[in-house]
């Protein structure tokens, strides 16, 4: 099994959630690779760079996405067979993005801070109310640092149930 990493706007395919995360899908055997979007802006150029990633895959792959990378991997995952996609403050419902509403055969949770002061939580309880995905609302601000433990005992669990 195989883990994609979608970083969010702000930061590199290597930041600290996703080295950490990185590091627990690796210890569950899994090989991971983080897609670089550090030089696209648009979500949907980013959604293209994901797909062209994986349109040669042949085993089982996760999605995993970070804020920007949470929208990436949702709409990317309209499109693939993925074995789940687990989200952290994904940025659904955006001003300007293409895609405001979503439908997902994938099986997907989600990580929200209740302090996130850059998508506003709500958002994700609206998508988690509309495709009835699994949501995990949690203490913490839109990048998690300070609730960095919690988020691996979700997504531990995420990658047990998956594989």
């Amino acid at each position: 099994m195989k883990v994609y990493f979608s970083h969010g706007k702000e930061s590199g395919p290597w930041g600290s959630k996703i080295k950490r995360l990185a590091s627990c899908a690796e210890k569950h055997g899994c090989a991971v690779e983080s897609v670089d979007y550090s030089d696209i802006v648009d979500p949907d150029l980013r959604v293209n760079r994901l797909l062209n990633v994986l349109k040669d895959e042949k085993d089982d792959f996760l999605l995993v996405g970070s804020s920007m990378g949470g929208y990436v991997s949702v709409v990317a995952a309209e499109q693939v067979d993925t074995k789940g996609v687990f989200l952290l403050a994904p940025a659904l419902f955006v001003p300007g993005y293409k895609k405001q509403s979503y439908e997902s055969k994938a099986y997907i949770e989600i990580v929200h801070g209740w302090s996130d002061e850059v998508i506003a939580p709500e958002n994700s309880i609206k998508f988690a109310k509309d495709i009835h995905c699994s949501l995990h609302l949690i203490a913490g601000d839109h990048r998690l640092n300070s609730s960095i433990e919690v988020v691996e005992k979700f997504f531990v669990q995420f990658l047990v149930s998956r594989t």
